[in-house]
């Protein structure tokens, strides 16, 4: 397993359980929802990014 695909991995889930303290200090709303969720949010999107690029990384994908 290589090293970018490592942090890959680990993007999504410091973006959840490390910026979860500093997203619940504030108060403000986002879009027009609570910055908690919009947090929230912006993180499956990212998971999203960051698991799309894993896709395309993987070379082992083309001999399946």
């Amino acid at each position: 397993m290589s090293i970018a695909k490592v942090i890959l991995t680990l993007i999504p889930f410091a973006w959840t359980i490390g910026g979860i303290s500093f997203a619940n200090r504030t108060r403000p709303f986002v879009l027009g929802v609570p910055f908690l969720m919009f947090w929230m949010l912006a993180g499956i999107l990212l998971a999203f990014i960051c698991l799309m690029v894993m896709y395309k990384l993987d070379t082992d994908r083309q001999k399946h």
